[in-house]
């Protein structure tokens, strides 16, 4: 509590620094507004740059015949450059749209550098170049935005995606495809909420997004920054919101087409010598202490909600951020004593609190995720109560159980009791969003539960003209059921990777050198589970389905779940939540009739899901016409039970049919 007072005083006094130097926190994170290349009223354009370390700054381009010197920025306090150019005689531009530019550093060593502008809201790679080029972007007409953002949803389940990779061809899908093909099947699937990866402009796609060079830019790669703007509002239409992956705990180190050495030195945005390198991502790494740091992340933050619409952030790698050891080498037992202390970097941990501040304060309704893996305390803590304001954080301990079971256990081995520790191992009122797999597991090296699940035979035996293998069948239910339990037990939010709804076969491996260069694995296969011949039809609808009872149950908003049978002889899991029944049987041969399972209420229950279904590749042993009564016979801490048949290998929801939805 103690060093919470602490980290929250430093808030307050940075906020006040804001409000005395720059008239608040409003004005300070309109950076983008003064700093980059803006055209005036009167069709001028004027310039403005921080470069602390640069001996002379200038700007060249396609409009003065790249000529590096005729346009010099003149000097101003605290490292600041600004440049004012003058409209043409016909009062337009003297930059014209889509004309390529350059800012010129001369060095204290005498250096002449080209640089990027650190604010440019436009880059791209032309031919076979290997940099990027930065292109004036003013347009005549901008895309106008037709629709409100929807209401922060009572439960969020997201949809995991990442637009380059959306289409089933060998190719970079567009911002365009993404919206016409992806969108209707994430609205179809019951997903109120999409994350978005691989936005904020990276040179290397094979980096998946997380080496930013531009971080003002839409990548455009996929398109224009109107085509982005027209997917956000899209979704809006169909009432997802859209939360953008942010990734502000590094950045790439390119200097020719990104923000290092931006001024000729190796400090600028980033601390110099060894503390600015992350040795693993070989990447380097913000001052979040330093003014103009600060101004340009912030702004970066309000860039996103104000330009594009987004809703809110997922923020990418903060491990990183929060200690001076950013995880390396680390484990985290959950001893407080690895939270507080001298290896926290209250820096980036009082920026984190800025950043949520901003957003909360412009948008009430933004949502901000946090992707920690050390399980650092107060996270989600509001920041007036000394936390660092995150609306949810990352189950991240849930996709390993699922890859450790299915790697180094037989199904008959599962420790129903260290599922169900994992599955609720949060703590209180602090908001975890449950996965059971997101992109990091489908990455080249590891594996989809798909493919950990069944491997080969995908290839061979996901026909439904073909029997059933073990194999396959193992793999269809098991799929399923982790699924739910994760869904139902796991958290107060659900995450899926785009296409692992339905066990999208292989893994994700981007086109590079290791590879030749090839698509074939950055694609998402959609087709296959459009196809009525093949069995991922069977795992789609049940993502479906599962959704679309979240969305009427609304159990991820629920208080957590009771748990009242972990039995391990049994391989059974039950459980009530908003007002249902979870029933797990995970036996891989045993079937149980006349289970008795406790509840908390009584009257009739009926099955509202059932995996064992013929839609979801089940073997249809339940009559779902079956009305279940509840008696006044105290079972497992429960005042009522009542008695069900659970098949082997089979999830099921009942719900309470007396009472009012």
């Amino acid at each position: 509590q103690n060093i919470a007072c602490v980290w929250y005083k430093q808030f307050c006094q940075i906020l006040s620094n804001i409000g005395e130097n720059e008239g608040g926190i409003d004005k300070f994170s309109r950076g983008y507004e003064s700093f980059g290349v803006h055209r005036c009223a009167d069709g001028g354009l004027y310039c403005k740059e921080w470069a602390p370390g640069a001996e002379g700054v200038f700007l060249t381009g396609d409009f003065n015949g790249w000529n590096p010197f005729s346009h010099p920025y003149k000097k101003l306090d605290f490292g600041k450059w600004e440049l004012y150019i003058p409209p043409k005689q016909d009062r337009s531009a003297p930059v014209p749209h889509g004309s390529k530019l350059k800012v010129v550093i001369t060095s204290k060593s005498g250096e002449i550098l080209y640089r990027i502008s650190p604010w440019a809201k436009y880059v791209a790679r032309e031919g076979d170049n290997v940099n990027y080029d930065w292109i004036h972007w003013d347009p005549e007409s901008s895309y106008k935005f037709k629709h409100s953002r929807p209401k922060k949803p009572r439960s969020l389940r997201i949809y995991e995606s990442h637009v380059g990779i959306s289409s089933h061809e060998g190719k970079v899908a567009s911002y365009k495809h993404f919206t016409c093909n992806v969108l209707p099947r994430i609205k179809d699937l019951g997903y109120n909420c999409i994350q978005l990866m691989a936005i904020m402009e990276h040179a290397y796609y094979a980096s998946f997004g997380y080496q930013i060079t531009s971080f003002f830019a839409a990548s455009s790669r996929y398109g224009t920054p109107e085509e982005l703007k027209e997917l956000v509002d899209t979704a809006h239409s169909m009432g997802i919101i859209v939360l953008l992956d942010v990734v502000h705990s590094h950045a790439s180190k390119n200097s020719e087409d990104g923000l290092n050495m931006f001024d000729g030195t190796d400090s600028c945005y980033f601390h110099s010598g060894p503390k600015g390198t992350h040795d693993l991502w070989d990447s380097r790494l913000f001052a979040y202490s330093v003014w103009e740091v600060l101004r340009f992340l912030l702004s970066n933050i309000r860039w996103w909600l104000e330009e594009y619409g987004f809703d809110g952030f997922r923020f990418d790698g903060i491990t990183s951020m929060l200690y001076h050891h950013h995880g390396i080498g680390q484990g985290f037992s959950g001893d407080y004593n690895e939270y507080f202390g001298l290896q926290v970097d209250e820096d980036a941990l009082i920026y984190l609190m800025l950043a949520n501040h901003l957003a909360h304060t412009l948008y009430p309704d933004s949502i901000t995720i946090a992707e920690d893996v050390s399980g650092m305390p107060a996270l989600c803590s509001p920041i007036s109560q000394g936390g660092v304001g995150f609306d949810y954080r990352l189950a991240m301990a849930i996709p390993d159980k699922w890859i450790q079971l299915l790697k180094e256990f037989k199904d008959e081995d599962w420790n129903m009791g260290n599922i169900v520790f994992t599955l609720t191992n949060r703590r209180h009122l602090e908001k975890c969003i449950a996965y059971a797999e997101s992109h990091d597991q489908a990455l080249v090296g590891d594996k989809s539960l798909a493919f950990w699940l069944m491997d080969a035979e995908m290839y061979t035996n996901m026909s439904v003209l073909t029997p059933f293998t073990p194999v396959i069948d193992r793999g269809i239910q098991l799929h399923k059921m982790i699924r739910l339990i994760t869904h139902g037990l796991g958290g107060e939010g659900y995450l899926n990777f785009m296409g692992n709804e339905f066990g999208h076969p292989e893994w994700l491996d981007f086109p590079r050198k290791g590879n030749n260069e090839s698509y074939h694995y950055a694609r998402r296969q959609f087709h296959l589970t459009d196809d009525d011949l093949l069995r991922y039809k069977f795992l789609n609808n049940f993502d479906r389905d599962m959704n679309r009872l979240e969305e009427r149950c609304g159990w991820l908003s629920a208080p957590q779940a009771y748990v009242s049978e972990k039995h391990e002889a049994n391989k059974v899991i039950t459980f009530e939540r908003a007002g249902l029944v979870f029933i797990f049987n995970f036996h891989p041969s045993k079937s149980y009739t006349d289970y008795r399972v406790g509840t908390a209420l009584p009257g009739k229950f009926k099955i509202v899901l059932d995996s064992d279904a013929a839609e979801y590749g089940g073997h249809q042993r339940l009559d779902h016409n079956t009305d279940f009564f509840s008696e006044a016979f105290e079972h497992n801490g429960r005042p009522h039970s009542l008695l069900v048949y659970i098949p082997s290998r089979v999830a099921l929801v009942l719900q309470n049919v007396d009472l009012p939805n």
